[in-house]
């Protein structure tokens, strides 16, 4: 990497990530048998078995990457917004030779106005959408909630970093929002990465430097050819 501060930046996060992943996917795989047998109970017959140990597996792949998820969530507020934001800044440094924001803001009241973009962004939607995934655990669509869910999930995480460059230049959060809708294509697949168990926390560390070269090269359309 030819910028050691984006490497120093996405290695601290990347600690970080890891560190709350490891408590917070102990704490979800000690109710991993429970769970499963909400979904799926273990059936009597020998034939269904092998299946049944398949989708435990599953199951346990699927909670290790939402336990990534909320720790990722988690991490924002112990200063990790702070980190993304400086890898936005110092990628949209390189790539432009400047920074393009609306007026100055006081280092405090900008760090809470981070945290509350977080909120209606990351916190919110995820939360909700980690909600709806184990009420259908109850229910014959389980698999189906659980699929849309995490998918959903990946996307309000793809924008939540993509979001960087925007709300930091004060933009509404109506035209951001409208900005997620219209690129909603690269959000799908730029947070299909988050949900890959073990690779997502390095994807979720340095997210922020591919989110900018996205936004600085297709939105704003500065780089030169």
């Amino acid at each position: 990497m030819k910028t050691p501060g984006l490497l120093v930046l996405g290695l601290v996060r990347l600690v970080i990530i890891v560190v709350v992943t490891l408590v917070t996917a102990a704490l979800i795989l000690e109710y991993h048998q429970e769970i499963l047998n909400l979904i799926w109970g273990r059936p009597e017959s020998a034939w269904l078995v092998w299946l049944w140990r398949l989708v435990s597996w599953l199951v346990a792949l699927l909670l290790v990457g939402l336990s990534a998820v909320l720790s990722f969530l988690i991490s924002q507020f112990l200063f990790s917004v702070i980190i993304m934001d400086a890898m936005s800044r110092i990628t949209e440094q390189r790539l432009t030779g400047g920074q393009k924001e609306s007026r100055h803001v006081p280092w405090l009241k900008y760090f809470f106005y981070l945290l509350r973009q977080e909120i209606p962004r990351a916190v919110i939607p995820v939360m909700i959408l980690l909600l709806l995934m184990i009420v259908g655990w109850f229910t014959p669509l389980s698999p189906v909630l659980t699929v849309i869910s995490s998918l959903a999930a990946g996307i309000f995480l793809a924008w939540d970093n993509t979001d960087l460059v925007p709300a930091r230049r004060l933009e509404p959060f109506g035209s951001r929002f409208k900005f997620l809708l219209r690129n909603f294509n690269f959000h799908l697949g730029f947070g299909l990465w988050f949900l890959i168990p073990g690779l997502n926390i390095i994807f979720l560390s340095f997210a922020p430097v591919g989110a900018t070269l996205f936004y600085v090269e297709r939105i704003d359309g500065k780089i030169e050819p």
